[in-house]
């Protein structure tokens, strides 16, 4: 061990502490990348194999401490929910969606298709397999009774479907879409699932019969540019697409499906803001949030807080200031705290949602590199 990683373990033993917390559902996940850093002439990309995935306790939700450090290759790009745990709090998925290769004194991005299985009941936690999925996956989700996984696989224009059984983890078909897709959520009766379809501009619908996963395109609903990121409430109603515009001269926008019924179908539509790359809704399915990129990467973001009300519409509540790249968001398991994490800071933000306001709580939580992703437990 070299100088400079030895007195990075000893700074994150000191973030980490002594304590013996447990794998469970007050867990989430953070990933950092090391190999994309950002400078006066833009993205600079390096070289890989200091990438790591970060569990975070918050069982004091206003709290966070780091528990665990797990060296796991993942990456900036594509939505921050390349990564999710299990509902039983027991696994945590990484995809890795590409990796770099050196060409001459450059280095160049290239698809991956690993999907990295963590035992979070391990001390440590510790990487038990790698997964061979589609090209470049990205967004995942994980069902709600924990035995199923769905990957969008950008390069590989398809959906993988993977089988979980204890900590047997494996992938038993890919789906084809003819198209790219960036982001997948599986619906709370595991009977349905919707994926980002972002180069076509819109949202794909899955059947799902146990590990039998179809796709059929005359169900394609149209959205708006570039769908990028998705959830669902937790009662199954309503889907929720968060449009980034395709990072052009178009509307960035969260569109709102009706999930139910024999052709989900959009029933609104309204801009938080721009660059609503991260999207998260609340586990108890009252509010919504998304931290804004603000149309740069060195720009300090925005948060936003926004209500669900009748019919799945969204209305802003309210706004808070974050730090510089703001990728990933998650809710506390009680919904009551919000955290943002900010690539360029490598800090986490906590924010307190009493009373419908974004209140940040002390003082962030300094991170040992750049987060870009982060994920709560599948509900």
């Amino acid at each position: 061990m070299n100088l400079r990683n030895a007195l990075c373990a000893i700074c994150l033993v000191g973030l980490i502490g002594s304590g013996s917390a447990q794998a469970g559902t007050n867990d989430i996940l953070i990933g950092l990348d090391s190999k994309i850093t950002y400078g006066p002439e833009g993205q600079t990309k390096g070289a890989p194999g200091n990438d790591a995935v970060l569990v975070i306790d918050v069982s004091a939700p206003a709290k966070p401490k780091i528990r665990a450090s797990v060296p796991v290759a993942n990456s900036l790009l594509g939505p921050p929910t390349n990564l999710q745990i299990t509902p039983d709090g027991k696994l945590g998925l990484v995809a890795n969606s590409v990796v770099h290769i050196q060409e001459g004194n450059a280095w160049k991005t290239v698809p991956d298709d690993k999907l990295y299985v963590i035992d979070l009941t391990a001390a440590p936690p510790k990487v038990i397999d790698a997964v061979t999925v589609g090209r470049q996956p990205s967004g995942l989700s994980i069902s709600k009774k924990g035995d199923l996984a769905l990957i969008a696989n950008r390069e590989g224009k398809s959906v993988s479907v993977v089988s979980i059984q204890g900590t047997t983890v494996k992938a038993v078909r890919e789906v084809p879409l003819e198209q790219q897709a960036a982001a997948v959520v599986i619906a709370p009766d595991g009977k349905r699932a919707f994926v980002c379809l972002n180069l076509a501009n819109k949202i794909g619908v899955l059947a799902i019969d146990g590990q039998d996963v179809a796709y059929d395109n005359s169900m394609d609903i149209p959205s708006a540019f570039n769908p990028y990121n998705i959830d669902i409430t937790p009662d199954g109603k309503y889907v929720i697409a968060s449009n980034t515009g395709a990072l052009k001269n178009n509307a960035d926008a969260a569109v709102i499906i009706e999930a139910t019924g024999p052709h989900p179908h959009v029933v609104d539509l309204m801009s938080p803001g721009v660059g609503p790359e991260g999207f998260a809704i609340a586990p108890d399915g009252k509010t919504a949030a998304t931290p804004l990129l603000l149309g740069s990467s060195t720009k300090r973001g925005e948060l936003v807080l926004m209500s669900i009300g009748t019919g799945g519409s969204l209305t802003v509540t309210a706004r808070a200031p974050l730090g510089r790249l703001p990728e990933g968001v998650a809710y506390s398991p009680n919904s009551d705290y919000l955290y943002v994490a900010n690539y360029l800071d490598r800090d986490l933000q906590v924010f307190d949602l009493a009373g419908g306001k974004l209140t940040e709580t002390g003082s962030r939580l300094k991170l040992p590199g750049q987060p870009a992703s982060m994920r709560a437990p599948a509900r």
